[in-house]
């Protein structure tokens, strides 16, 4: 017979594994693993960031409470069922159990579904464009900068692509998004060329840019702030220099930033006549614009 007895050594993995766990939950008691290790200035930077921070962690717990389990189980079967010396006997040999079956088909089905759910209605809230926007800005992806419209002002800002020196004071030098603090905006996406990606990790929010269609989604800037921006598309050459800032600003400061743009020159939006083409007869357009600044 095999004995179940554990033994020291059992006993052993028993506190390592204990000891495993105390540091998991200590460790959560950390900031940084409150917001699940996402960027600092996430909590609360907009309307949508601390529930983007539930859902995340929530699904970290739930998979890691099965990995737990399902560690524990096979350290647990290794240890007491392990072949001893002088046992010969095989245990009892089982070709099928239908309630564990049941059980192991069942419970992945349901943890499934509610993660399916609770994804599912959070992308339903944070891509929800059915509200009436305060303001609207459009941003235009380009090889390698970024153009924003500010369609409610009437102004632009065109960027040019970044110098990466390696120096400080370079994202003094980059294009800036200035968006109202605590306005509903909706931010509405193109690209001028390839496919880019609209990425704002301070603000868990990233969108493809799809050349010859237009993305959008709202949302509320909470938290005032600088936070850095990047594409997150691989489009070219001089992808790694496609970055941008985004500054929120009170509405005052705001209206105040567009006056400067209007006042500088840049009325107007710049519209697709700015666009590289992409049919076959321009591809050699396509080429020399990836040497450009446009």
């Amino acid at each position: 017979m095999v004995s179940t007895t554990p033994s020291p050594r059992s006993r052993k993995l028993a506190v390592a594994a204990s000891a495993v766990v105390a540091t998991a939950v200590l460790a959560g008691c950390s900031p940084e693993a409150q917001r699940g290790f996402l960027p600092e200035q996430a909590p609360g930077a907009t309307n949508h960031t601390d529930m983007i921070i539930s859902l995340w962690n929530n699904s970290w717990i739930a998979a890691l409470a099965v990995g737990v389990l399902v560690w524990g189980l096979l350290l647990w079967c290794v240890v007491v069922y392990r072949r001893r010396k002088g046992d010969n006997q095989l245990p009892v040999q089982l070709r099928y159990h239908v309630p564990l079956e049941l059980m192991y088909t069942f419970v992945p089905i349901v943890m499934v579904g509610v993660l399916f759910a609770y994804t599912s209605r959070s992308m339903g809230e944070i891509l929800d464009t059915s509200a009436e926007p305060d303001v609207e800005i459009e941003v235009v992806g380009k090889r390698w900068s970024w153009d924003f419209n500010y369609t409610d002002s009437d102004v632009h800002y065109s960027g040019v692509q970044a110098e990466l020196t390696g120096e400080l004071g370079v994202p003094d030098t980059l294009p800036t998004l200035y968006l109202p603090q605590g306005q509903n905006v909706e931010i509405s996406l193109r690209s001028r060329d390839v496919n880019h990606a609209f990425w704002i990790p301070g603000f868990l929010m990233k969108m493809d840019m799809i050349t010859g269609r237009t993305n959008s989604f709202q949302l509320v800037p909470e938290k005032l702030g600088v936070y850095e921006g990047k594409c997150a598309e691989l489009c070219g050459e001089y992808h790694a220099s496609m970055l941008f800032n985004v500054e929120v600003v009170t509405p005052e400061v705001y209206e105040e930033k567009m006056a400067e743009l209007a006042a500088q020159g840049n009325t107007g939006v710049l519209g697709p006549e700015f666009d590289v083409k992409q049919h076959t007869g321009n591809q050699s357009a396509i080429g020399n614009e990836e040497g450009s600044d446009h």
